[in-house]
C-alpha cells in the first residue's frame, strides 16, 4: 500500500491512536500467555513430577480453543484483545478437567487396588463425569447472559470474552471425556508406574 503513496522528502507514516494501542495490548498479551502456559506446566510438574502427565493435562487447552475459535467465527466476531483475554482464561478451566480426570485414575490405582486397564479407564471416566458437567454447567449459566444482547451498553468488552469461554467450555467438557481418557491408556502407563515409585520412595 506504501507503494501508491508518494511522500515528500522527511515525511514518514505511522498509526497511532487505537489500533497502536491494540497492537501493544496483543503483544503483551501473547507474552503474558505464554509465561502462564510455563506457569501451569512448572505447578503441575511440581507435584506430579511426570512430564508426560502433564502434557496429557495440557491437553484440554487446545481442546478448549477448538471451541473458542469455531465460537468467535460462529458469532461473526474478530480477534480482538478481550477475545485473547477470554483465551487466556481458558487455559486454567481447561486444565481443571484434566486434573480432575487424571488425578482420580491416579488415586483408583494408588488406592483402591485398581490395575491399569480399559476397566479402570472407563470406571475413572464415569465416576468423574457429573463433577465436570457440573462445574462446566455452572460457568456456562454463568456466562450465557453475557453472550445475549452482544450490543447493549457495557457488554462490549464482555461478550467476546464470554463467547470465547463459554465455546472453549463446551468443546473442552465434551472431548475431555473421548480424548483424555484414550490418550492416558494409550500413553500414561509408564508415566503412572514412575509417579507411584516415587510416592512410594516419599513414604
Amino acid at each position: 500500500i506504501y507503494d501508491n503513496v508518494h511522500l515528500p522528502q522527511g515525511y514518514y507514516i505511522t498509526y497511532g491512536g487505537q489500533f497502536e494501542s491494540q497492537k501493544s495490548a496483543s503483544r503483551l498479551i501473547l507474552i503474558l500467555s505464554m509465561f502462564s502456559l510455563l506457569g501451569i506446566f512448572l505447578v503441575l510438574y511440581s507435584h506430579f513430577k511426570s512430564p508426560v502427565i502433564v502434557l496429557q493435562i495440557m491437553l484440554n487447552i487446545p481442546l478448549a480453543l477448538i471451541g473458542s475459535v469455531v465460537a468467535v467465527i460462529l458469532t461473526g466476531g474478530t480477534f480482538s484483545v478481550a477475545s485473547m483475554v477470554g483465551f487466556i482464561t481458558l487455559t486454567g478451566i481447561a486444565s481443571r478437567n484434566g486434573i480432575m480426570m487424571i488425578s482420580h485414575y491416579i488415586h483408583l490405582v494408588q488406592h483402591e487396588g485398581e490395575q491399569f486397564n480399559k476397566k479402570m479407564i472407563i470406571r475413572g471416566s464415569l465416576e468423574r463425569l457429573v463433577p465436570v458437567l457440573m462445574t462446566a454447567l455452572v460457568a456456562a449459566l454463568a456466562l450465557i447472559p453475557l453472550t445475549l444482547s452482544k450490543d447493549a451498553p457495557g457488554k462490549e468488552i464482555l461478550y467476546p470474552v464470554a463467547t470465547v469461554i463459554l465455546g472453549g467450555l463446551l468443546s473442552s467438557t465434551l472431548l475431555d471425556m473421548i480424548v483424555t481418557p484414550v490418550v492416558f491408556h494409550l500413553f500414561g502407563e509408564k508415566a503412572l508406574k514412575k509417579y507411584l515409585e516415587n510416592q512410594n520412595k516419599k513414604e
